[in-house]
């Protein structure tokens, strides 16, 4: 599962349109990763899992930047801008790989040590 979501995090920044980044764009992508970093954070302490803080995290931030983009294109400016919702989708996503792959080690680590110890 981690090697697809990473062939497809290549594929869309392969898609940007001529790999051109805007400085707004590198707002929405630090706005999605905080979102999707306190999300995660909030849902493991509360559930323990990993998969669920993974795909709350990730999704909370991908509606945050849906939904900006979709009050952008319907109300204010009538323009949904494609590359600012993919930033802030692949913000939410950067953060949310990077805790799931961080987040459990200290805990695996520790099991280890007692299991060693009572082997003893």
């Amino acid at each position: 599962m981690k090697i697809i979501i990473t062939l497809l995090a290549f594929a869309f920044f392969n898609l940007s349109l001529s790999q051109v980044t805007l400085e707004d764009d590198g707002l929405h992508f630090a706005v999605g990763a905080a979102i999707s970093s306190g999300t995660y954070a909030l849902v493991y302490s509360k559930t323990k899992s990993k998969s669920k803080a993974f795909w709350y995290s990730f999704g909370l931030s991908s509606l945050a930047g849906f939904s900006k983009e979709f009050y952008d294109g319907n109300i204010i400016s009538g323009k949904f801008d494609t590359s600012e919702l993919v930033a802030t989708m692949l913000g939410g996503l950067t953060a949310s790989y990077t805790f799931n792959i961080f987040t459990g080690k200290q805990k695996k680590k520790k099991l280890e040590e007692e299991l060693a110890l009572l082997n003893l």
